[in-house]
């Protein structure tokens, strides 16, 4: 973090350098310069420069302050009152040890929690594309939500990979193009999982609504939806953020009206999601008291509901609190947004697939198949045709057979 403050300090330098030159306006009496800690600007003498905290410091401390220096004949004065006091951070203080022990525990969390989440993605998605009789609108959006939660899980240990390689500074710049495109990436696949999230919700809603309608053009445009949208925010972002905040490699989003450009339509679909929940809600109880629905197609909702119902609230409500929280919360926030989140996707793992009764009964169905084709014969009926002789090896022939038959058809039914 302190190194892309440098970066957007000596450009913001070389941009101020620039405009003196074509202005043909002579030097100021003290020169902007990068301290190793803050960005001060060139000033005039007799003027006192006031500069917040340094963004690491807010960080460690969660507290705001500011730092001032005076630009007199001989130069910058010294930096008033000192950063220590001033941005709260005290070299002899345990608390900071802690808190950055505590970062430490959330990133082996989270890390946790990305790798189970992509290992039981994977599974439940090679479970639903296995087998044909699955193959369905419903399940073909839990499986385009299953890879959202699994691209997630990638950029993010992209990120990871990418943000914290190296702590040389000329290593960081000269991989700044890629580390913007990594940046990019990993907003779009945040931005892919809400979408999708948006879609159960919307399937749901219409399954109960609209009696009659094509699953084929639904799923069209949901896909359209879940994919085609976040390119179009994100694409206006990283275009937003090139010209008005090129700074650093994107992951610290200082100009808050930009970052509204992601935040504002998760944050919608959010809201969205939860209406059509209330909405869901409300027609699953007018339909119980009313009995509308025959008992195989309500439970059919209730199955689906139960699943939906539960995402909706969980994956949503605490993006909303901390969009609007202030800064002073941001340990609870990462350890929402990255130790719980990192789990979601073994939560949706488990609901729409190892704990729904159609994937246990396809699995189950295909396992007492291997175990037949493995195992044909039954010990005591092998072992009773030779006993009998030859005389007897026609009936014990027949009986085995007709077992065999009955545990195929048994194999079949469970």
């Amino acid at each position: 973090m302190q190194w892309e403050e440098q970066v957007q300090c000596q450009q913001e330098l070389s941009k101020e350098k620039a405009g003196d030159l074509a202005t043909e306006q002579p030097a100021p009496g003290c020169e902007g310069q990068w301290d190793n800690m803050s960005c001060w600007p060139a000033s005039v003498p007799g003027r006192t420069v006031e500069v917040e905290c340094p963004r690491f410091l807010k960080m460690l401390t969660g507290r705001n302050g500011t730092m001032f220096r005076n630009c007199t004949r001989d130069g910058w004065s010294e930096t008033f009152p000192r950063p220590d006091l001033a941005c709260g951070f005290n070299v002899n203080d345990s608390s900071h040890e802690k808190r950055h022990s505590y970062l430490l525990k959330l990133k082996v969390m989270y890390t946790v929690g990305y790798s189970s989440s992509l290992v039981m993605l994977l599974v439940a998605l090679s479970i639903l594309c296995a087998f044909r009789r699955l193959h369905c609108t419903r399940n073909y959006i839990h499986m385009h939500l299953f890879v959202s939660f699994i691209l997630r899980a990638l950029s993010n240990f992209i990120k990871d990979a990418v943000l914290f390689s190296s702590d040389d500074l000329s290593h960081c710049g000269a991989h700044r193009v890629g580390c913007k495109l990594v940046m990019v990436f990993f907003q779009y696949c945040i931005m892919a999982n809400y979408a999708w999230l948006l879609v159960e919700g919307l399937y749901l809603h219409t399954l109960l609504v609209i009696s009659f309608f094509s699953e084929r053009k639904c799923l069209h445009g949901f896909v359209v939806l879940g994919w085609g949208s976040p390119a179009i925010f994100v694409a206006s972002w990283a275009i937003t953020r090139y010209f008005l905040e090129d700074v650093g490699c994107w992951d610290i989003n200082t100009n808050a009206s930009i970052w509204w450009v992601i935040r504002g339509p998760v944050i919608l679909s959010i809201l969205i999601n939860f209406i059509l929940f209330i909405n869901i809600l409300r027609i699953l109880m007018r339909k119980l008291r009313t009995q509308e629905s025959r008992g195989n197609e309500m439970n059919h909702y209730k199955r689906l509901a139960k699943s939906t119902l539960l995402l909706i609230p969980l994956f949503g409500v605490h993006y909303i609190i901390f969009a609007f929280s202030p800064e002073d919360a941001i340990e609870v926030q990462l350890f929402f947004e990255l130790a719980l989140g990192s789990f979601q996707g073994l939560v949706v793992a488990f609901l729409y697939c190892f704990l729904n009764g159609e994937v246990q009964l396809e699995v189950q169905k295909k396992w007492h198949q291997w175990q037949f084709w493995e195992f044909p014969l039954h010990p005591m009926a092998l072992s009773s045709s030779i006993s009998n002789g030859t005389s007897g090896l026609t009936h014990s022939t027949k009986a085995s057979t007709s077992d065999q038959s009955r545990g195929s058809h048994r194999a079949s039914v469970i």
